[in-house]
């Protein structure tokens, strides 16, 4: 467990070093230079093996903030093996935390037994875009929207709090209006951030694009190194569009 600084955590968890969706956005990928791996980012995976035991036993833990996760995604494809999320929960119930688990899988359905006995949970799932085929584009080996909406639906007919995180939004790409659309009716909130392209982020989305939507990439540019006021313009759209449907929501953006 981890001290951070992020708005709703007060700690993280992170069950495993690296994360196998290999989204093109990834911001974690910063994380590679502490590995020691040559592999690029997406392809290499360190499973924390002995993570459920260094949970604390005792402590101060009750009502304070726990995130699963923040550099990884702690229902990955190697969590049906390995089973470390799950024996950490079993072992988090006791410290009675605030829990927000933050996937792109639906393989958290599978701990729904254990996430109830919380007294503050949260489920959350994120996704940029209802279209395919960009999402098999960006977020290559994660879960499919169709599985994340499932899950969500379940999470919420379960009882258990969830929100969608629509993120990041690409410009011109995510239509979050579609998305808000096709799940207000079983999500609690709903969370937006912007795409980021800080550090080294924007190679690969630049390379995506040239690929992908070469007309895009001088907008982009224009956006992300101009004086272009986009984000704010959405920003504000978001907010309007929010209150006008009564929704709850929280916005993130990187301005």
């Amino acid at each position: 467990m981890s001290k951070t600084q992020i708005p709703v955590a007060d700690y993280v968890i992170n069950p495993f070093i690296g994360c196998s969706h290999g989204c093109v956005y990834c911001y974690a990928c910063f994380m590679k230079r502490f590995t020691g791996h040559r592999e690029k980012w997406g392809e290499f995976l360190d499973v924390k093996v002995n993570a459920p035991e260094l949970i604390p036993t005792r402590g101060s833990y009750q009502g304070q903030k726990i995130l699963l996760s923040s550099v990884t995604d702690p229902y990955l494809p190697q969590e049906r093996e390995y089973k470390l999320t799950r024996r950490i929960l079993e072992n988090l119930i006791s410290l009675e935390p605030s829990l927000n688990i933050l996937t792109k899988s639906d393989l958290v359905l599978r701990d729904l037994d254990l996430i109830k006995q919380f007294p503050r949970r949260e489920i959350g799932f994120s996704f940029s875009t209802l279209d395919k085929n960009p999402i098999t584009q960006l977020e290559r080996r994660a879960d499919s929207v169709k599985k994340r909406l499932y899950a969500l639906e379940k999470v919420h007919q379960s009882g258990i709090k969830n929100y969608l995180f629509i993120s990041p939004i690409f410009p011109f790409i995510t239509d979050w209006k579609a998305i808000i659309r096709k799940s207000m009716n079983f999500v609690d909130y709903f969370m937006f951030e912007n795409l980021n392209v800080a550090g080294s982020v924007w190679g690969p989305v630049k390379r995506w694009l040239e690929l992908e939507h070469p007309e895009m990439r001088d907008q982009y540019h224009d956006i992300y190194f101009g004086n272009s006021p986009y984000w704010k313009e959405v920003e504000q759209e978001i907010m309007d569009y929010c209150q006008k449907q009564g929704l709850e929501y929280q916005i993130y953006f990187h301005h």
